[in-house]
């Protein structure tokens, strides 16, 4: 067919395309979309590389109803107002979480890759859920957990999904767990137990509580000694005492309040003599082992059933995050596998489907920016990066000794630094955080052991520096 004979047929397409009503004003190509895009990509690469972002704070509710009521209208207020209101009201008021004196609970510092890459995550219109629809971004997320596999010890058919945080992971997990011990009783004619029992710490993270109220099982938090370390022996009286009701045991690897990582090969050992589960939670802590310097703290993780580290949290991934990998995926792929009629053309293929390995059906492929920055980059920096945050822990650790009027809690295992200030009480903590956030210098909140208060640096980010933690600690005297 000539040029001219397909010309019409093609503008005839075209004209049909330019036609927008109401219906589709908010999806068709026109000035207005093209100008809100280009009016959230410049903010976007403005915010990106900007190198002096505010530490910011939170705004009072009434203050915020007064600046910003009123946006959501019948007619909506433009892409630009909307834009301004986000900008100049709604941001400055949540904590920028990547800004180096974000120092409090556990800080996400994600390269300038990976959120730059989180777009295109969104601009693509990925479904991550199924190999059917979203084969190269399934394959490119299992490009990610085949590499975290080998830096952990799992074998080569260990794999999972990357989930919304270390909650989901977790839940997921012990989900796993619980429906293989069913499945090992019924094959052997063993009667379920009357009560499910997970073991744990007694300073694992909270998400093993509620996962175990979601399940309505019981948890045995076991008590740990000063080392805060959970380790075998102390695991094989709860065994001894709770038998064939323990479907799992739960390991932490690096805990959130201190980093403490308990000892997992003394833990995982006991696999020799008792059949149970053993999941690591290693939602901050893990991504240390791929440190050189570090790894011998994770010895005994290559035993682990299933475990969950945060790539939002150390391995500089944007929110939100979770890997969860399985030793043998095929039991969790038994345990969580959604079946419908509508599913059954997913689930009949043998394809991998990452909504078969946790409890979320519908997912985004979050794992992408990780791909896209580890590809990026290359492992090496990932390594340097965790490297600098260990050692600058350490080097905090050494000066706050140097400080009559501040005492260590615990030395640091990986980047958690908990100390105290000499003569203070909780309210003294409180209105010295106020004021460093109030300065804008430091987000770094109260916290407390075993009924003291005390306060804590949880440092990920390569752009904090031994400098901005004196001054903060200049500041205690």
């Amino acid at each position: 067919m000539s040029d001219a004979a397909a010309r019409p047929h093609t503008d005839r397409i075209d004209a049909a395309a330019r036609v927008v009503t109401d219906a589709s004003r908010m999806h068709a190509v026109t000035p207005e979309t093209t100008a809100v895009v280009d009016m959230v990509l410049d903010y976007a690469r403005r915010r990106l590389l900007d190198t002096e972002v505010p530490l910011d704070k939170p705004m009072p509710p009434s203050e915020l109803r007064r600046l910003a009521a009123g946006s959501i209208s019948e007619d909506g207020v433009g892409g630009r107002r909307a834009l301004a209101l986000f900008e100049n009201v709604l941001a400055p008021a949540c904590l920028t979480i990547d800004h180096p004196g974000y120092l409090s609970f556990i800080p996400s510092a994600p390269t300038k890759a990976a959120s730059a890459f989180d777009l295109i995550v969104s601009a693509t219109a990925v479904y991550g859920g199924s190999w059917m629809e979203g084969s190269g971004a399934v394959f490119a997320e299992n490009e990610v957990l085949a590499f975290l596999a080998r830096e952990f010890g799992l074998p080569e058919t260990a794999g999972g999904v990357v989930v919304q945080g270390g909650t989901i992971g977790n839940l997921s997990a012990l989900v796993a767990a619980r429906d293989h011990a069913a499945r090992v009783r019924a094959e052997r004619g063993q009667a379920r137990p009357e009560r499910c029992v997970v073991v744990a710490s007694a300073e694992a993270h909270s998400s093993i509580a509620s996962a175990a109220r979601v399940m309505d099982v019981d948890v045995v938090k076991v008590a740990v000694g000063e080392s805060g370390a959970l380790t075998g022996a102390q695991v094989r009286t709860a065994l001894d005492e709770h038998g064939d009701a323990v479907i799992a045991v739960v390991a932490t690897g690096g805990s959130t309040n201190f980093g403490i990582v308990d000892d997992i090969a003394s833990i995982a050992a006991l696999k020799d003599e008792f059949d149970f589960w053993l999941h690591v939670d290693g939602a901050y802590g893990l991504a240390a082992a791929l440190a050189p310097s570090a790894r011998h703290r994770f010895a005994g993780l290559e035993r682990a059933d299933s475990l969950i580290v945060d790539p939002h949290k150390w391995l500089f991934t944007p929110f939100d995050a979770c890997v969860l990998l399985y030793r043998d995926p095929a039991i969790a792929r038994a345990a969580h596998t959604q079946h419908a009629e509508y599913l059954d053309t997913l689930t009949d293929r043998a394809e991998w489907n990452p909504s078969d390995y946790s409890i979320q059906l519908t997912r985004r492929p979050r794992g992408l920016p990780l791909w896209f920055s580890l590809a990026t980059f290359g492992a090496g920096a990932y390594r340097a990066a965790i490297e600098d945050s260990l050692a600058l822990a350490q080097r905090v650790a050494d000066e706050i000794g140097t400080r009559p009027e501040l005492r260590l809690v615990r030395d640091p295992q990986l980047s958690v630094v908990v100390f105290e200030r000499v003569g203070w009480e909780a309210a003294d903590y409180a209105a010295w955080s106020d004021r460093l956030l109030d300065e804008q210098r430091a987000f770094v909140v109260p916290s407390s052991h075993a009924g003291r208060p005390n306060t804590r640096f949880a440092i990920v980010s390569p752009r904090t520096s031994f400098e901005l933690i004196t001054g903060i600690l200049d500041t205690m005297r």
